[in-house]
């Protein structure tokens, strides 16, 4: 653990905070920090640090932005956010353009019908500039306003330097939460885009809930967490079907699992370092999928791999890192994401399409009506 002055950062300012459905957790000042993950799942284990919040990288050999908060605030109530401050886009860069993405998905596909993987998810980024600066806590509460389940997530990926760079965002994705032995996931793969039309955006749902391609794309991430949870439980419950689940801009599927683990010191980080990245951001098989990841988008970062807590009993909760930004210190720039899984069914533009629709959850937390 790297020590961190109370000069760098104050012991009463909130470095980590995630709101969800059944409570808000906030971490407030750091004393220390890891960049390696190994290292911080150790000093849980061994009682070294009384909590970890903040972010794990897709890939593990990048760094992670993980925090020892001073301390761990848990309130029963989600926030509730209020609607965004309107901004304007003064900058925008795509990387990569629409007929690239487009591109990609096609390649990605011909190495499916080749073999090399059955599927994998492929994610374009956009770098925007925007006016007026951003205010870390209206946006938090923006995103949090954004969906019924008021999810939102804000990590001070730069506390322990002092340089004021934020990771936000509303994934819906419960990657795992654990209490005591109990431990619950919520998968989600395989989406369509809503509509404002309610008997179009309900035959989207009703089309997605039928969707052999969507449904596959999906079984993919199930039986990946059965298959390394099951080792870990006495009992694991896993529906034999997908539900079909709304954000405010996309229709999911997603499955709710949970088990009871036959070594509760087990962390919920150490769970985390287990599943993350699912075939939910990765694909399968998962080390042929991130090596083509690797090779057709580059370096993600946080962006895919979790964010989340866990305490010194071990308990904790941790998401899936998507429908999030990483905004610069100026609080002006900021770069965001959105992936989509690709079987050998997916349609380029269909590819596309999907992702611009899950833009907009931050496009719409930003107060940018159009980019």
């Amino acid at each position: 653990m790297v020590p961190t002055a109370d000069a760098v950062t104050p012991p009463d300012r909130d470095v980590f905070v995630l709101s969800r459905p059944h409570g808000t957790v906030r971490g407030r000042g750091c004393i220390g920090s890891f960049t390696d993950t190994a290292a911080a799942a150790e000093a849980l284990r061994t009682a070294s640090v009384h909590a970890v919040v903040g972010a794990i990288p897709f890939d593990p050999v990048d760094p992670a932005a993980l925090l020892v908060p001073r301390s761990l605030e848990h309130s029963p109530s989600p926030l509730d956010g209020a609607p965004p401050t309107s901004r304007r886009i003064t900058a925008v860069a795509d990387h990569p353009a629409a007929s690239e993405h487009r591109e990609r998905v096609t390649r990605a596909v011909k190495h499916i019908v080749d073999g090399d993987v059955d599927k994998v998810v492929l994610a374009r980024s956009m770098d925007l500039t925007v006016e007026p600066a951003v205010d870390v806590t209206e946006l938090l509460g923006a995103f949090a306003h954004g969906n019924a389940e008021h999810n939102a997530f804000a990590v001070d990926v730069g506390a322990a330097g002092g340089r004021d760079t934020w990771l936000l965002g509303a994934s819906p994705e419960l990657l795992l939460r654990k209490e005591g032995r109990r431990v619950t996931c919520r998968p989600y793969a395989g989406s369509a885009p809503r509509s404002a039309d309610p008997e179009t955006d309900r035959a989207a749902a009703a089309a997605l809930a039928s969707s052999a391609k969507d449904r596959r794309e999906h079984a993919f991430v199930v039986d990946y967490l059965r298959d390394r949870l099951a080792p870990l439980c006495d009992e694991l419950d896993v529906p034999s079907a997908p539900e079909v689940r709304s954000t405010g801009e996309i229709w999911h599927l997603a499955t709710p699992i949970a088990g009871t683990l036959r070594d509760d010191s087990v962390t919920a980080f150490d769970l985390a370092l287990l599943l993350s990245p699912t075939p939910a951001v990765c694909g399968t098989p998962s080390e042929a999928a991130a090596r083509l990841i690797r090779k057709i988008e580059g370096p993600r970062g946080l962006y895919a791999g979790a964010l989340g807590w866990c305490d010194a009993r071990g308990d904790g909760e941790w998401l899936v890192t998507i429908r999030c930004l990483e905004l610069s210190a100026d609080h002006h720039t900021l770069r965001t994401w959105a992936g989509g899984g690709i079987v050998a069914e997916s349609d380029p533009q269909a590819e596309l399409d999907e992702t611009t629709a899950k833009l907009r959850t931050v496009l719409n937390a930003l107060g940018i009506e159009r980019a």
